[in-house]
């Protein structure tokens, strides 16, 4: 029998951090239910507060904004608003491991060609050894995380040098803790759902410190944060957390406009990721139950943006074994002997 999941929301009771009371349902629904009660959840922005936003920062340059594109739809679509409906001079910014697909990148080349942007495309191996550690040691790292925290300084640094203080990312309601802490509040463990992962994050790459590859590695979020802010301030919104609509009804729109096309495998299903994704979802269900898509899904389900039986259906996992040990063998890794689901 699977462990027991929220009756609300799609996160397991994997306590002690995630925990089902005697009606099923999650300690994270529990306090988002008081919190409305008591009126404590933050007004959902309006575009117009966007639009009033990005007044600050049009025409300051050549590029007054820098948007993080992978190639999916959310940020496909941030990129179309910023040039279509805001009438911004974005530059486009894809960030590559080795392990974006041919269909990511034949989006991003096809919206960029389309909106008449320049593109930008930091590819690199530089995390490839330190993703062989995670896998080989079995720390319970969440591969994305220091993924992400490696990202960040680079959207960062690049913003800097090309002198573009606001950051464009195509992150949803579901990837909102709160606008003002967005960056930090995905994984610094400041909600019970990333706890876990985030202790596991900075445990392992404590473990760095005095090596010459990656002894500056930074520890978590927060510390890119403050390190950035040594040299001035960088703003990051997104236009998905001030539309009314969700994320996926501008799919029609982006396969009309610029040509997008949906990727024939992903997880969750229906999303746009780096291949890496599949081992990095594949080691989350195993170390905990349950991946980042479970708590950004479980978001959008209580902010009444998608249904529960949907987001289960999304999220049910489809791994191919052989595709999962080519994958860490890309990294220089080899996987401990586990079946695969």
């Amino acid at each position: 029998m699977g462990t027991p999941i929220c009756t609300r929301c799609v996160l397991p009771g994997t306590g002690p951090d995630l925990h089902l009371d005697g009606e099923g349902i999650c300690n994270v629904c529990r306090d988002h239910e008081h919190r409305a009660a008591a009126g404590g959840e933050e007004r959902q922005p309006l575009e117009t507060d966007f639009v009033r936003r990005l007044g600050k920062y049009r025409g300051r340059g050549r590029y007054d904004c820098l948007v993080m594109l992978s190639g999916g739809k959310d940020s496909t679509a941030a990129l179309y608003f910023m040039k279509r409906r805001y009438h911004m001079s974005p530059l486009a910014f894809t960030f590559d491991l080795g392990f974006e697909t041919e269909e990511a990148m034949a989006n991003v080349k096809n919206a960029v060609d389309a909106l008449g942007v320049d593109l930008l495309v930091h590819r690199s191996g530089y995390m490839l050894d330190l993703f062989r550690r995670i896998i080989e040691t079995g720390a319970k790292v969440v591969l994305c995380h220091p993924c992400s925290i490696y990202y960040m300084q680079l959207v960062f640094e690049t913003a800097r040098r090309y002198r573009t203080p606001l950051v464009i990312a195509g992150w949803t309601r579901g990837q909102l803790a709160r606008r003002e802490d967005a960056v930090r509040g995905r994984y610094d463990g400041g909600s019970p759902e990333y706890r876990a992962m985030a202790r596991a994050t900075r445990e392992f790459l404590a473990t760095l410190r005095g090596d010459p590859k990656y002894g500056d590695f930074p520890a978590t979020m927060e510390e890119v944060v403050r390190r950035a802010g040594r040299r001035g301030r960088i703003v990051v919104e997104s236009p998905h957390w001030y539309l009314p609509e969700a994320t996926e009804d501008h799919t029609a729109l982006l396969e009309r406009e610029l040509g997008w096309k949906r990727p024939a495998r992903s997880y969750p299903e229906g999303s746009t990721n780096c291949s890496l994704n599949f081992l990095s979802s594949h080691l989350s269900l195993r170390h905990y139950g349950y991946t980042h898509y479970h708590v950004e899904m479980s978001k959008l389900i209580r902010d009444g943006l998608l249904t529960r039986e949907e987001a289960l259906r999304r999220l049910r996992p489809d791994f191919d074994p052989e595709e999962l040990r080519a994958i860490a063998a890309h990294c220089g890794g080899t996987l401990p002997g586990e079946s695969c689901p």
